[in-house]
C-alpha cells in the first residue's frame, strides 16, 4: 500500500498561497483561526502563512498531537510563539531571506525623505506654496539600527552606501556589532535611529520614555521591527515635546491601526501600515520559499531558517 503522503495545513489569509507544487506530493488543507485548533492534531506541517494572527498561541495548547514543523511566512515569530510550542519538539522555521532587502530600501527611503522634506514638499505643493527652504544632509551623519539580525545589517549596508555611518546593536557584542550596554551612549550620538529587533522578554517596549529623551532632538526614530518595541504614549509625548525630530513607524502594537488612534495626527510622525517589505511578488516568493523548505523536510535534509524558540529568532548572527 502506498503511504499517504504529509497533511500540510495552512492557517490561511487571502490571497491564499500558490501550493501547486506540492500537488501529489502533500495533502494541503486550509483552515481558518476558528478552526485550527481541531485540524491540529491531523496535520504533519502547518503553515502560517496569516502571520498577523495569533491563532497558533491560543490553539496549540491542548490534547492530540502537533505537528513536526512550522512555517512562518514572516521574519518575526512573536505571533505564534507559545510555552507549549517552546517546550515542544516541533520545528520553528521564518521567511529569512524575504523581506531584508525591501525592508533596507523602506528605511533610507524614510531617511531621504525626512532629510530632504519631502513631505512638507508635498504640502507646500498642495498650497501652490513656492517655499525655499534648505535640506538636511545625509551623507555624513550617523545611524544607530537596534537589531543585528539579517534585516538591520541589510539596513546597514544600504545606508553606508549613502554615506551614513552606521553602528549595529544586537543581543550581544562581538566584532562589528555592539552590546546592549552600549545602547544609550549610541543613540545620544544617532541623528537615524532605526528599529529593526526582534519582539522578545528583553526587547519589549524598550523603546520608552527614557531612549527617546536620550536622543538628540534632531534624531528621526524609525521602527520596522516589531510593534511592541515602542511604547507608543512615551513616543507621543516626545514627539508632542519635540524632544526628538520626528519618527516613521511601520509597525504598531495594534494592528491594523484603530481609526480613533491619535497617532495617526501625531505632529512629525509617518504612519505606514506595515508594508516595508512588501514588494511586488513578495507573496510569490514566499510560496516558492515554502515549497522548498518542504522539498528539503520531506527529503529528510536540515532546514534553514530554524528558530531558536527560547530566544525568539533564528540564531547565528
Amino acid at each position: 500500500m502506498t503511504p499517504s503522503p504529509p497533511t500540510v495545513l495552512v492557517l490561511d489569509a487571502d490571497p491564499p498561497p500558490r501550493l501547486g507544487r506540492l500537488t501529489g506530493r502533500a495533502r494541503v488543507v486550509r483552515t481558518d483561526a476558528a478552526h485550527l485548533a481541531d485540524r491540529l492534531p491531523a496535520a504533519d506541517v502547518l503553515l502560517v502563512w496569516d502571520f498577523t494572527s495569533g491563532a497558533v498561541r491560543e490553539a496549540w495548547p491542548g490534547d492530540g498531537p502537533r505537528p513536526r514543523w512550522v512555517h512562518t511566512a514572516s521574519a518575526g515569530v512573536d505571533h505564534l510563539l507559545c510555552p507549549e510550542l517552546a517546550a515542544s519538539d516541533t520545528v520553528v522555521t521564518n521567511a529569512r531571506g524575504i523581506f531584508e532587502q525591501p525592508v533596507a530600501e523602506y528605511v533610507a527611503a524614510l531617511v531621504l525623505a525626512a532629510a530632504k522634506d519631502l513631505p512638507g514638499t508635498l504640502a507646500h505643493q498642495r498650497e501652490r506654496t513656492w517655499r525655499h527652504r534648505e535640506t538636511r544632509p545625509v551623507a555624513g551623519t550617523h545611524a544607530c539600527v537596534v537589531g543585528s539580525g539579517p534585516v538591520g545589517r541589510a539596513i546597514a549596508r544600504v545606508l553606508k552606501a549613502l554615506g551614513v555611518t552606521t553602528a549595529l546593536v544586537g543581543r550581544v557584542p562581538r566584532t562589528g556589532i555592539h552590546g546592549p550596554d552600549d545602547l544609550d551612549r549610541l543613540l545620544s550620538r544617532a541623528d537615524w535611529v532605526i528599529a529593526a529587533a526582534p519582539l522578545t522578554e528583553r526587547t519589549s517596549r524598550m523603546f520608552d520614555a527614557h531612549r527617546f529623551d536620550v536622543m538628540q532632538p534632531s534624531a528621526f526614530f524609525v521602527n520596522v521591527g516589531r510593534g511592541g518595541l515602542v511604547d507608543e504614549e512615551a513616543l507621543a509625548r516626545a514627539l508632542e515635546r519635540r524632544w526628538i525630530a520626528g519618527a516613521a513607524l511601520d509597525v504598531f502594537a495594534a494592528e491594523p491601526l484603530p481609526a480613533d488612534s491619535p497617532l495617526w495626527e501625531l505632529p512629525g510622525l509617518l504612519v505606514s501600515p506595515h508594508m516595508s517589505g512588501d514588494t511586488f511578488g513578495w507573496r510569490d516568493r514566499l510560496g516558492a520559499q515554502f515549497v522548498e523548505l518542504y522539498e528539503r523536510w520531506a527529503a529528510g535534509r536540515p532546514l534553514p531558517n530554524v528558530v531558536d524558540k527560547a530566544r525568539g529568532y533564528v540564531p547565528g548572527h
